[in-house]
Parts: structure tokens; sequence; C-alpha cells
């Protein structure tokens, strides 16, 4: 996965970037290698604003755009939140897919010419 980090007002110092890489690499693990990553830091400029350090993370994923933005009074602790945030997406996403392979093989599997559907006891009807 390639991460990209970028500063809005902010200097993005060396170990912001390395604190990025290992907090997403739970992420990494689980995605392709063509997936980029992109985490953007910045500082909300309102001082009514208590949480003002924020982290925006955007994952793109083949056919699909994976966003997370948490905010907090420190800027590790946001890049934190947002890399939990994205690795349950992810992995939300992932079973999503897997369901619906899973759904699709079963479907192709039991339509095979030859082959008698299953008989259900009565009252319980076949999973769409």
């Amino acid at each position: 996965m390639r991460i990209q980090v970028k500063g809005r007002n902010l200097p993005v110092s060396d170990d912001l970037k390395e604190h990025v890489v290992k907090r997403f690499r739970k992420v990494s693990r689980q995605v392709s290698e063509l997936a980029e990553l992109e985490v953007e830091v910045f500082e909300e400029r309102n001082p009514a604003i208590a949480d003002s350090q924020v982290a925006e993370a955007t994952l793109h994923l083949k056919g699909v755009t994976l966003r997370a933005r948490d905010a907090s009074p420190d800027i590790v602790h946001s890049i934190n939140l947002c890399a939990e945030e994205l690795s349950v997406q992810v992995k939300r996403h992932r079973d999503k897919r897997r369901k619906r392979r899973e759904s699709r093989a079963a479907a192709e599997a039991g339509a095979e010419p030859g082959l008698e559907p299953q008989e259900l006891p009565s009252g319980i009807s076949p999973a769409a």
C-alpha cells in the first residue's frame, strides 16, 4: 500500500510520517499493494473548537473509496482514531465482498445441470 502524508498549514515531520506508517500497518496487511492511502493532517483555526487537531484518511481501493476523519486536541491521537476507524471500514468491506463471492459461487454450483435442488423442511424458504 502506498501512503502519502500531507499537512495543510501544518508541517509534517519524519516522526509524524513514521507514526502514520506504524498505525496504518494493520490496514496495509488487509488491502492490496495497489491501494493508495492519503492522510491529511491540519489544525482548525477556530479557538472555540477544542478538538483542533484533525486527521483525515482516504483509502482508494479497486472500485471503492473509504474515508475517515477524526479530531482531538493532539494530532497523534487523531491519527490513532482515524486508523482504527478505517480498519473497521476495511474489515466490513472485505467481509461484504467475501460474502458476495461465496453466495455467487454457491448459486453457480447449485445451478449446474443434472443436480436436483435440495428439499427444505416446510416453512423454511431458500436464502436469496
